[in-house]
């Protein structure tokens, strides 16, 4: 029977099957555009699935050809031309895929032949593959993980939605009858009404990221990194601002850190989106390392596959900036957006951070 997956998940055994035909890594500029002239030889690329050791897919430079290993031993050779055949299929058939879950007719035989039993290679941490590249410049052949974006399917998320992800507010001046009529407004744009009526009666002033470990781990970026979220946090749901670059750019003018110089607070940012896409999550304890040491793989709207390979970190932030923005999950679910009291008589409202692709 054949396996059903989303856009997004076909989109990576595409990537997969893309880049052993062209044993290339191109690099991409900060627009997501392909630089032809800047890329990483690949010499194999490494797929584990279950408890399974990594099966290696050799690539010969000579003829573009590859051998699968497993367990030591050669289990299949592939053509060029049997991988780029199987690449344009693949990329035409999620094209044609709906937005749900769907089947591929004949992905079964194709992943025969790449001797694999899951669309997607098993992943512990944000490493969604493992290549080992040739740098050109310095003539070293190393082991990088990379996560996979894709543009053909729905825009993902780079922060899911949890409990973890609640920032906390103090809300000042109001009484008990004004906090249930607050609480009682249940209108399409309810948040953004909630905060406007709170705010007509009285204010909101930050108090603390509602998790001990997502706080710790934005004091690793930056001491006032919380703080940081929370005044962009407000503007989201205040004002309906969403664009992540457009909200940093508010955030300088309005400087409320009394920063000395313009661009701090787009540079600790972009090390925020850094650290969101390649390693921390919220409710784990996090070290600063990139679990995706790599960087990113983009799968492109017209099929190219590209990436952003951290010795560009500069691009690859710019392009977090530029293509991310703030999201609304569900109230109920991750309870946010009334307001409550606790034992010390206090009134308080949670908001929720989420950030998603555009």
């Amino acid at each position: 029977m054949s396996l059903t997956g989303n856009k997004g998940e076909w989109s990576e055994l595409y990537a997969f099957v893309k880049l052993l035909s062209t044993g290339k890594l191109y690099a991409a500029d900060e627009k997501v555009n392909k630089n032809d002239n800047v890329y990483f030889p690949i010499l194999k690329i490494l797929r584990s699935e279950d408890r399974e050791p990594a099966k290696e897919y050799i690539i010969n430079p000579e003829d573009g050809s590859v051998e699968v290993h497993s367990h030591a031993i050669v289990a299949q050779t592939l053509s060029n031309e049997t991988l780029v055949e199987m690449a344009m299929y693949l990329y035409d058939e999620i094209v044609a895929g709906n937005k749900s879950a769907f089947a591929i007719n004949g992905s079964d035989q194709i992943m025969d032949n790449l001797a694999c039993t899951k669309i997607s290679a098993s992943s512990t941490d944000k490493t969604d593959i493992r290549m080992q590249l040739h740098d050109i410049q310095t003539g070293y052949d190393s082991v990088y993980g990379f996560s996979i974006k894709s543009e053909l399917g729905n825009a993902p998320t780079l922060l899911n939605a949890s409990g973890a992800t609640n920032f906390v507010f103090e809300v000042i001046g109001l009484t008990d009858a004004q906090m249930n009529e607050v609480n009682n407004i249940n209108t399409k744009t309810k948040i953004l009404d909630r905060i406007e009526r709170i705010c007509t009666y009285g204010a909101m002033k930050f108090k603390e990221v509602q998790n001990s470990k997502f706080s710790g781990n934005l004091m690793l970026i930056d001491t006032y990194m919380d703080n940081i979220l929370a005044e962009m946090l407000l503007d989201y749901y205040q004002n309906n601002v969403r664009d992540c670059r457009t909200l940093v750019s508010r955030l300088e003018a309005r400087n409320p850190m009394d920063y000395p110089r313009p661009g701090l607070y787009e540079y600790k940012f972009k090390n925020f989106l850094c650290a969101i896409a390649l390693g921390m999550t919220p409710a784990k304890d996090w070290d600063g390392i990139d679990e995706a040491n790599g960087g990113y793989v983009i799968v492109k709207e017209d099929g190219e596959v590209v990436a952003y390979h951290l010795y560009n970190r500069n691009a690859f932030e710019t392009y977090l900036l530029n293509n991310t923005k703030f999201d609304s999950p569900s109230t109920t679910r991750h309870g946010f957006a009334s307001i409550y009291k606790e034992t010390d008589g206090k009134m308080y409202i949670k908001l929720n951070l989420q950030i998603r692709f555009t």
